[in-house]
């Protein structure tokens, strides 16, 4: 007997409840051990320094907008704001909901394809997105490191280097491996693994389209000039995200430079992307943000304000996400169902 859907995504969901659950405990940990006092004055300095900060995030997602515009067929693609908007429900639904960073590309794949994408574009679209996402996020933590490994002083550990490199062949293995599977045809692959676990009624349909997206996916790859400016403009708003942080220590009154922000920045998206399976990376995020800060003398408790400032941001920003997503959904529901 073939177990439902439901009994399958059971242990997902434990987990995912699980590993949200051990993060907020970790950040918990973290403020306390830093100081419960000194972390609360820190963001109190912040104040209405957050505003700014939030709004300074539409400058990076703007550009990760333009770069997923490039992957999408020129005759079909939505208008730029149309497309910031789907990519701000993306990175809402990703930051706040618990679904391992997936589940904003799916929804994100479904509101391209309500504006006129078709379908199997739509979805090649996001899978070459998510690969563009995550081998420039990989150049911008690579060039973290090389600035890092530059930034010879006293804090500096060639152990912490050490553990980087690591990390980051793991990251490099994982890309490859994503990128490798694309190029043998993954759908129509996954098609014949879910045939085992899945009654045909499921399947039908996407059994249909499974070939068509796998060679959509390939035309993205070929598709010579846009997709090296959808590298470009994706780095360009990975390497704007910098500003977030020398924002916070602006506002927090201490000066830092601008290299040592993108180096910051740089290393702490890493680690999240490592922890991509923790829901919003709790926990991770602000272990990490205040090992790196103290390889430039951040205390804890301001590199532990850096973080919960890239909290406040996500609630600020994510909350309309998810709000604006549930009435969309809902009004194209109506719709359906009126006609």
């Amino acid at each position: 007997m073939v177990p439902d859907a439901k009994t399958r995504s059971r242990p997902i969901s434990t987990s995912l409840l699980v590993a949200g659950f051990f993060g907020l405990a970790l950040v918990a940990y973290l403020i306390i051990d830093s100081g419960t006092g000194e972390v609360a004055s820190a963001m109190l300095v912040v104040g209405w320094g957050l505003f700014p900060i939030t709004a300074f995030h539409i400058i990076p997602l703007f550009f990760s907008s333009l770069s997923w515009r490039e992957l999408l067929p020129p005759s079909d693609r939505p208008g730029i704001l149309s497309l910031a908007w789907m990519r701000w429900i993306r990175e809402s639904i990703n930051s706040l909901l618990p679904v391992a960073s997936i589940g904003g590309d799916i929804a994100g794949a479904r509101l391209a394809h309500l504006h006129g994408v078709p379908g199997t574009q739509a979805a090649a679209s996001m899978i070459v997105d998510t690969t563009v996402g995550a081998v420039t996020q990989l150049i911008f933590v690579l060039s973290g490191v090389a600035l890092l490994g530059l930034w010879w002083t006293e804090n500096f550990s060639f152990n912490v280097l050490s553990g980087l490199l690591a990390g980051i062949a793991a990251l490099v293995a994982g890309i490859a491996f994503f990128i490798f599977f694309q190029h043998k045809n993954m759908f129509a692959r996954f098609v014949r693994l879910m045939r085992r676990l899945l009654p045909q009624n499921l399947l039908s349909d996407f059994e249909r389209n499974a070939s068509e997206i796998d060679d959509a996916i390939m035309l993205s790859y070929r598709s010579g000039a846009a997709f090296w400016r959808a590298i470009a403009l994706r780095l360009i708003g990975w390497a704007a995200g910098a500003g977030e942080i020398w924002l916070v220590m602006y506002f927090l009154g201490q000066p830092f430079s601008v290299v040592e922000a993108f180096i910051l920045e740089s290393l702490s998206s890493g680690v999240r992307a490592a922890a991509f399976a923790v829901p919003a990376a709790l926990g991770v995020q602000e272990g990490g943000l205040v090992l790196f800060g103290s390889l430039f003398g951040i205390p804890p408790e301001m590199a532990l304000a850096i973080s919960l400032s890239k909290r406040v941001r996500e609630l600020l920003l994510g909350l309309p996400g998810l709000l604006a997503w549930y009435w969309g959904e809902g009004h194209h529901l109506l719709r359906r169902n009126r006609g």
